[in-house]
Protein backbone atom coordinates (compact mmCIF):
# COMPACT_ATOMS: atom_id res chain seq x y z
CA UNK A 1 0.00 0.00 0.00
CA UNK A 2 1.86 3.05 -1.29
CA UNK A 3 -0.76 5.73 -0.51
CA UNK A 4 0.50 7.06 2.85
CA UNK A 5 -2.78 8.68 4.10
CA UNK A 6 -4.80 5.57 3.20
CA UNK A 7 -2.18 3.35 4.81
CA UNK A 8 -2.22 5.40 8.01
CA UNK A 9 -6.02 5.18 8.20
CA UNK A 10 -5.88 1.41 7.69
CA UNK A 11 -3.16 1.10 10.31
CA UNK A 12 -5.17 3.19 12.76
CA UNK A 13 -8.26 1.06 12.15
CA UNK A 14 -6.26 -2.09 12.97
CA UNK A 15 -4.76 -0.56 16.11
CA UNK A 16 -8.19 0.48 17.38
CA UNK A 17 -9.08 -3.20 17.63
CA UNK A 18 -8.47 -4.12 21.31
CA UNK A 19 -5.46 -6.40 20.86
CA UNK A 20 -1.69 -6.20 20.45
CA UNK A 21 -0.41 -6.31 16.87
CA UNK A 22 3.09 -7.68 16.10
CA UNK A 23 4.97 -5.39 13.74
CA UNK A 24 5.47 -8.25 11.29
CA UNK A 25 1.71 -8.89 11.12
CA UNK A 26 0.99 -5.22 10.49
CA UNK A 27 3.63 -5.14 7.77
CA UNK A 28 2.07 -8.20 6.14
CA UNK A 29 -1.46 -6.76 6.34
CA UNK A 30 -0.37 -3.48 4.74
CA UNK A 31 2.13 -5.03 2.32
CA UNK A 32 5.00 -2.80 3.47
CA UNK A 33 8.27 -3.28 5.33
CA UNK A 34 8.66 -3.35 9.12
CA UNK A 35 10.64 -0.11 8.83
CA UNK A 36 7.67 1.59 7.13
CA UNK A 37 5.41 0.40 9.95
CA UNK A 38 7.73 1.98 12.51
CA UNK A 39 7.69 5.28 10.62
CA UNK A 40 3.90 5.19 10.36
CA UNK A 41 3.59 4.49 14.10
CA UNK A 42 5.74 7.56 14.75
CA UNK A 43 3.44 9.63 12.50
CA UNK A 44 0.37 8.48 14.44
CA UNK A 45 2.07 9.42 17.71
CA UNK A 46 2.82 12.87 16.32
CA UNK A 47 -0.89 13.22 15.55
CA UNK A 48 -1.75 12.44 19.17
CA UNK A 49 -2.61 8.75 19.01
CA UNK A 50 -1.15 6.99 22.09
CA UNK A 51 0.43 3.92 20.46
CA UNK A 52 2.31 1.78 22.96
CA UNK A 53 5.10 -0.57 21.85
CA UNK A 54 6.39 -3.64 23.69
CA UNK A 55 9.69 -5.32 22.95
CA UNK A 56 10.67 -8.95 22.73
CA UNK A 57 9.69 -12.00 20.69
CA UNK A 58 5.98 -11.47 21.40
CA UNK A 59 6.11 -7.68 21.36
CA UNK A 60 4.01 -5.44 19.21
CA UNK A 61 1.85 -2.31 19.07
CA UNK A 62 -1.35 -1.42 20.87
CA UNK A 63 -3.48 1.72 21.01
CA UNK A 64 -3.94 2.69 24.67
CA UNK A 65 -5.79 5.36 26.62
CA UNK A 66 -3.87 8.61 26.80
CA UNK A 67 -4.07 11.78 28.86
CA UNK A 68 -6.61 13.20 26.41
CA UNK A 69 -8.92 11.96 23.69
CA UNK A 70 -6.92 11.32 20.50
CA UNK A 71 -8.13 13.18 17.41
CA UNK A 72 -11.07 10.93 16.52
CA UNK A 73 -13.16 13.91 15.34
CA UNK A 74 -15.18 13.63 18.57
CA UNK A 75 -15.23 16.17 21.37
CA UNK A 76 -15.67 15.10 25.00
CA UNK A 77 -19.45 15.61 24.99
CA UNK A 78 -19.87 13.57 21.80
CA UNK A 79 -17.66 10.79 23.12
CA UNK A 80 -19.64 10.59 26.37
CA UNK A 81 -22.97 10.65 24.51
CA UNK A 82 -21.91 7.86 22.15
CA UNK A 83 -20.49 5.71 24.95
CA UNK A 84 -23.64 6.07 27.08
CA UNK A 85 -25.88 5.25 24.13
CA UNK A 86 -23.89 2.19 23.13
CA UNK A 87 -23.69 0.98 26.73
CA UNK A 88 -27.42 1.33 27.24
CA UNK A 89 -28.27 -0.44 24.00
CA UNK A 90 -25.71 -3.21 24.35
CA UNK A 91 -26.45 -3.85 28.01
CA UNK A 92 -30.13 -4.57 27.34
CA UNK A 93 -29.79 -6.32 23.98
CA UNK A 94 -32.00 -3.81 22.20
CA UNK A 95 -33.08 -5.10 18.80
CA UNK A 96 -30.81 -3.74 16.07
CA UNK A 97 -27.86 -3.11 18.40
CA UNK A 98 -25.73 -6.00 17.28
CA UNK A 99 -22.09 -7.06 17.30
CA UNK A 100 -20.90 -4.07 15.25
CA UNK A 101 -22.15 -1.72 17.99
CA UNK A 102 -20.34 -3.73 20.65
CA UNK A 103 -17.11 -3.56 18.64
CA UNK A 104 -17.56 0.21 18.35
CA UNK A 105 -18.07 0.45 22.12
CA UNK A 106 -14.93 -1.63 22.72
CA UNK A 107 -12.88 0.70 20.51
CA UNK A 108 -14.27 3.86 22.09
CA UNK A 109 -13.85 2.75 25.72
CA UNK A 110 -10.30 1.60 24.99
CA UNK A 111 -9.16 5.18 24.34
CA UNK A 112 -11.45 7.12 26.68
CA UNK A 113 -9.44 9.07 29.27
CA UNK A 114 -10.20 8.26 32.91
CA UNK A 115 -12.16 11.50 33.42
CA UNK A 116 -14.55 10.64 30.57
CA UNK A 117 -14.95 7.04 31.71
CA UNK A 118 -15.99 8.41 35.09
CA UNK A 119 -18.56 10.72 33.48
CA UNK A 120 -20.00 7.85 31.43
CA UNK A 121 -20.31 5.60 34.50
CA UNK A 122 -21.84 8.37 36.59
CA UNK A 123 -24.42 9.25 33.97
CA UNK A 124 -25.40 5.64 33.40
CA UNK A 125 -25.70 4.96 37.14
CA UNK A 126 -28.02 7.95 37.50
CA UNK A 127 -30.46 6.78 34.81
CA UNK A 128 -33.05 4.00 34.81
CA UNK A 129 -33.60 2.30 31.44
CA UNK A 130 -37.09 0.99 30.69
CA UNK A 131 -36.74 -2.56 29.39
CA UNK A 132 -38.92 -5.62 29.05
CA UNK A 133 -37.86 -6.73 32.53
CA UNK A 134 -37.03 -10.40 31.93
CA UNK A 135 -33.67 -10.10 33.70
CA UNK A 136 -31.60 -10.77 30.57
CA UNK A 137 -29.39 -7.70 30.96
CA UNK A 138 -25.67 -7.72 30.24
CA UNK A 139 -22.91 -5.51 31.66
CA UNK A 140 -21.35 -3.51 28.78
CA UNK A 141 -17.88 -4.37 30.14
CA UNK A 142 -18.73 -8.06 29.70
CA UNK A 143 -19.72 -7.50 26.07
CA UNK A 144 -16.64 -5.43 25.24
CA UNK A 145 -14.28 -7.95 26.87
CA UNK A 146 -15.85 -10.79 24.88
CA UNK A 147 -15.90 -8.75 21.65
CA UNK A 148 -12.20 -7.93 22.09
CA UNK A 149 -11.36 -11.61 22.58
CA UNK A 150 -13.39 -12.57 19.50
CA UNK A 151 -11.69 -9.96 17.33
CA UNK A 152 -8.19 -10.60 18.69
CA UNK A 153 -8.52 -14.42 18.62
CA UNK A 154 -7.69 -14.66 22.34
CA UNK A 155 -8.78 -17.51 24.57
CA UNK A 156 -11.39 -16.40 27.08
CA UNK A 157 -11.89 -17.57 30.65
CA UNK A 158 -15.14 -16.93 32.56
CA UNK A 159 -17.59 -18.25 35.10
CA UNK A 160 -20.88 -19.61 33.77
CA UNK A 161 -24.26 -20.30 35.38
CA UNK A 162 -26.17 -22.98 33.49
CA UNK A 163 -29.93 -23.11 33.02
CA UNK A 164 -30.42 -25.30 36.09
CA UNK A 165 -28.28 -22.97 38.19
CA UNK A 166 -25.04 -24.97 38.45
CA UNK A 167 -21.85 -22.89 38.32
CA UNK A 168 -18.75 -23.79 36.31
CA UNK A 169 -15.49 -22.31 35.01
CA UNK A 170 -14.98 -22.26 31.25
CA UNK A 171 -11.99 -21.77 28.97
CA UNK A 172 -13.07 -21.19 25.39
CA UNK A 173 -11.97 -20.03 21.98
CA UNK A 174 -14.62 -17.35 21.27
CA UNK A 175 -15.98 -17.37 17.73
CA UNK A 176 -18.84 -14.83 17.48
CA UNK A 177 -21.24 -12.76 19.54
CA UNK A 178 -24.82 -13.11 18.30
CA UNK A 179 -27.74 -10.82 19.21
CA UNK A 180 -31.24 -12.29 18.93
CA UNK A 181 -32.89 -8.94 19.63
CA UNK A 182 -33.70 -9.90 23.22
CA UNK A 183 -30.51 -11.64 24.35
CA UNK A 184 -26.81 -11.90 23.57
CA UNK A 185 -25.18 -15.28 22.96
CA UNK A 186 -21.54 -16.32 22.58
CA UNK A 187 -20.69 -19.07 20.13
CA UNK A 188 -17.37 -20.61 21.16
CA UNK A 189 -15.28 -23.78 21.17
CA UNK A 190 -15.19 -25.05 24.77
CA UNK A 191 -11.69 -26.42 25.43
CA UNK A 192 -12.80 -28.29 28.56
CA UNK A 193 -15.70 -30.07 26.77
CA UNK A 194 -13.75 -30.34 23.50
CA UNK A 195 -16.81 -29.26 21.55
CA UNK A 196 -18.69 -26.22 20.30
CA UNK A 197 -21.05 -24.53 22.75
CA UNK A 198 -23.39 -21.53 22.93
CA UNK A 199 -23.48 -19.40 26.09
CA UNK A 200 -26.08 -16.87 27.17
CA UNK A 201 -23.98 -13.81 27.89
CA UNK A 202 -26.20 -12.66 30.76
CA UNK A 203 -25.10 -15.86 32.56
CA UNK A 204 -21.39 -15.15 32.02
CA UNK A 205 -19.39 -13.70 34.93
CA UNK A 206 -15.86 -12.27 35.26
CA UNK A 207 -14.75 -12.74 31.63
CA UNK A 208 -10.99 -12.51 31.17
CA UNK A 209 -9.05 -12.49 27.91
CA UNK A 210 -6.04 -14.68 28.69
CA UNK A 211 -3.72 -13.24 26.04
CA UNK A 212 -3.20 -16.73 24.56
CA UNK A 213 -3.80 -16.55 20.79
CA UNK A 214 -5.49 -19.29 18.78
CA UNK A 215 -6.18 -20.06 15.14
CA UNK A 216 -9.97 -19.90 14.63
CA UNK A 217 -11.60 -23.27 14.03
CA UNK A 218 -14.19 -23.89 11.33
CA UNK A 219 -17.73 -23.83 12.68
CA UNK A 220 -19.43 -27.18 11.96
CA UNK A 221 -22.83 -25.76 10.93
CA UNK A 222 -22.81 -22.72 8.65
CA UNK A 223 -22.52 -19.27 10.19
CA UNK A 224 -22.82 -18.39 13.87
CA UNK A 225 -26.47 -17.35 13.57
CA UNK A 226 -27.49 -20.64 11.97
CA UNK A 227 -25.48 -22.60 14.53
CA UNK A 228 -27.20 -20.75 17.37
CA UNK A 229 -30.66 -21.52 15.97
CA UNK A 230 -29.81 -25.23 15.67
CA UNK A 231 -28.25 -25.28 19.10
CA UNK A 232 -31.36 -23.74 20.65
CA UNK A 233 -33.53 -26.21 18.76
CA UNK A 234 -31.55 -29.11 20.23
CA UNK A 235 -31.88 -27.57 23.68
CA UNK A 236 -35.66 -27.39 23.25
CA UNK A 237 -36.03 -31.03 24.20
CA UNK A 238 -33.95 -30.40 27.33
CA UNK A 239 -36.31 -27.79 28.80
CA UNK A 240 -35.10 -24.51 27.25
CA UNK A 241 -37.84 -21.89 27.46
CA UNK A 242 -38.77 -21.90 23.78
CA UNK A 243 -41.94 -21.94 21.74
CA UNK A 244 -42.68 -23.22 18.24
CA UNK A 245 -43.77 -20.10 16.40
CA UNK A 246 -45.84 -20.33 13.21
CA UNK A 247 -47.19 -17.01 11.93
CA UNK A 248 -48.47 -16.08 8.48
CA UNK A 249 -48.18 -12.42 7.44
CA UNK A 250 -50.41 -10.69 4.88
CA UNK A 251 -47.54 -8.58 3.61
CA UNK A 252 -44.67 -8.91 1.09
CA UNK A 253 -41.60 -10.78 2.30
CA UNK A 254 -39.29 -7.75 2.11
CA UNK A 255 -41.63 -5.67 4.28
CA UNK A 256 -41.80 -8.35 6.98
CA UNK A 257 -38.04 -9.01 6.93
CA UNK A 258 -37.42 -5.29 7.51
CA UNK A 259 -39.23 -5.33 10.89
CA UNK A 260 -38.24 -8.74 12.24
CA UNK A 261 -35.01 -9.55 14.14
CA UNK A 262 -32.26 -10.79 11.80
CA UNK A 263 -32.38 -14.38 13.13
CA UNK A 264 -36.09 -14.76 12.21
CA UNK A 265 -36.38 -15.44 8.49
CA UNK A 266 -39.85 -15.93 6.95
CA UNK A 267 -40.49 -17.65 3.62
CA UNK A 268 -42.55 -16.07 0.85
CA UNK A 269 -45.86 -17.85 0.18
CA UNK A 270 -47.05 -15.38 -2.46
CA UNK A 271 -46.34 -11.87 -3.78
CA UNK A 272 -48.09 -10.31 -0.76
CA UNK A 273 -47.72 -12.98 1.90
CA UNK A 274 -45.07 -14.90 3.80
CA UNK A 275 -44.87 -17.38 6.67
CA UNK A 276 -42.53 -17.59 9.64
CA UNK A 277 -41.80 -20.91 11.32
CA UNK A 278 -39.16 -20.82 14.05
CA UNK A 279 -38.28 -21.84 17.58
CA UNK A 280 -37.83 -18.77 19.72
CA UNK A 281 -36.65 -18.36 23.31
CA UNK A 282 -39.24 -15.77 24.35
CA UNK A 283 -42.26 -15.69 26.63
CA UNK A 284 -45.72 -15.90 25.07
CA UNK A 285 -46.63 -12.55 26.67
CA UNK A 286 -43.66 -10.84 25.04
CA UNK A 287 -44.37 -12.41 21.63
CA UNK A 288 -47.97 -11.21 21.77
CA UNK A 289 -46.85 -7.63 22.41
CA UNK A 290 -44.11 -7.79 19.77
CA UNK A 291 -46.50 -9.04 17.09
CA UNK A 292 -49.12 -6.45 18.01
CA UNK A 293 -46.57 -3.67 17.55
CA UNK A 294 -45.48 -4.74 14.05
CA UNK A 295 -48.39 -2.92 12.36
CA UNK A 296 -48.86 -5.86 9.98
CA UNK A 297 -51.84 -8.17 9.40
CA UNK A 298 -51.03 -11.73 10.45
CA UNK A 299 -52.54 -15.09 11.42
CA UNK A 300 -51.16 -17.16 14.30
CA UNK A 301 -51.08 -20.89 13.52
CA UNK A 302 -49.02 -21.89 16.56
CA UNK A 303 -48.60 -22.03 19.45
CA UNK A 304 -52.17 -22.19 20.76
CA UNK A 305 -51.06 -20.41 23.93
CA UNK A 306 -50.00 -17.41 21.84
CA UNK A 307 -53.40 -17.30 20.12
CA UNK A 308 -55.11 -17.37 23.53
CA UNK A 309 -52.84 -14.65 24.90
CA UNK A 310 -53.39 -12.48 21.83
CA UNK A 311 -57.17 -12.89 22.25
CA UNK A 312 -56.98 -11.74 25.88
CA UNK A 313 -54.79 -8.80 24.86
CA UNK A 314 -57.23 -7.82 22.10
CA UNK A 315 -60.17 -7.95 24.52
CA UNK A 316 -58.32 -5.86 27.08
CA UNK A 317 -57.42 -3.24 24.46
CA UNK A 318 -60.99 -3.19 23.15
CA UNK A 319 -62.33 -2.56 26.65
CA UNK A 320 -59.78 0.20 27.18
CA UNK A 321 -60.89 2.07 24.04
CA UNK A 322 -64.67 1.90 24.51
Amino acid sequence: MTDTPARLLTLLSLLQTPREWPGSELAERLAVSARTIRRDIDRLRELGYPVEATKGAVGGYRLVAGAAMPPLLLDDEEAVAIAVGLRAGAGHAVEGVEEASVRALAKLEQVLPARLRHRVSTLQAATLPLTRGDGATVAPSTLTTIAGAVTGHERLRFGYRARAGEESKRLVEPYRLVSTGSRWYLVAYDLGREDWRTFRVDRVSDPLATGARFAPRELPEGDAGAYLVRSMARAYGEGEREVELDVEFAAPLEKVVAVLPAHLVPVATGPDSCRLRARVADSVDWLAVRLALLELDFTIHAPASLRDRMGLLAARLANATR
